[in-house]
C-alpha cells in the first residue's frame, strides 16, 4: 500500500468577475487587488504544513495564487491543466441574473446541479469530476507520502 499523500486544496484568490458573480469557467481572468492580497496571505498561513510543491490549474487566477504561495515557501510551482474550472461554454461571462433571464432552462439545470447536463460548449459535472479526480490521483501518486498544495477553482474543490 503506497504512503498517504496529504493534499491541501486551495481555491484561487478573488477576481473582478468573482466580485460581480460573473461565471468565469475557462475565461483566463487575473486576480484583482483583493485576490492578490489573499494569495499573499497563503505563505504565512501554510508555512508550517510541510508542503513540498504547489500544483496549480493553468488558468492565471489559480497560477497567480499558486505562484505567490510557491515563492513565499521556496517551492516549485507545477501547472496542471486538468485542475482548471468547469467549462461553462455559452454561459461564461454571464451573471446568474443574466442566465435566469436569458436561459431559464439552463439556469434551472445549473442551480439543481444536474450531474450529466452540459451547457452548450461546456462540461458536465461528471466531466469535471472525472478530469479533476484523475489529476488528483496522478499528483497523489507522484508525491506519495508528502504534502502538496493544489490551487484550483471553486467548482473543482467542491467536486
Amino acid at each position: 500500500m503506497p504512503a498517504a499523500t496529504r493534499l491541501v486544496a486551495i481555491r484561487h484568490g478573488e477576481t473582478a468577475w468573482n466580485a460581480v458573480q460573473r461565471l468565469q469557467g475557462w475565461q483566463d481572468i487575473p486576480l484583482n487587488p483583493r485576490g492578490r492580497r489573499q494569495a499573499a496571505a497563503l505563505g504565512p498561513a501554510l508555512a508550517g504544513e510541510g508542503l513540498v510543491a504547489v500544483v496549480a490549474s493553468d488558468l492565471q487566477r489559480a497560477r497567480q495564487t499558486g505562484q505567490a504561495l510557491a515563492e513565499a515557501l521556496g517551492l516549485p510551482l507545477l501547472a496542471e491543466p486538468a485542475l482548471r474550472e468547469r467549462g461553462f461554454g455559452v454561459l461564461e461571462g454571464l451573471t446568474p441574473a443574466q442566465i435566469e433571464a436569458d436561459r431559464p432552462d439552463d439556469a434551472r439545470r445549473w442551480r439543481t446541479r444536474e450531474p450529466a447536463w452540459r451547457p452548450d460548449g461546456g462540461e458536465s459535472l461528471l466531466d469535471v469530476q472525472a478530469r479533476s479526480l484523475a489529476a488528483v490521483e496522478r499528483i497523489a501518486a507522484r508525491f506519495a507520502g508528502q504534502a502538496v498544495a493544489l490551487v484550483s477553482h471553486g467548482g473543482v474543490v467542491d467536486l
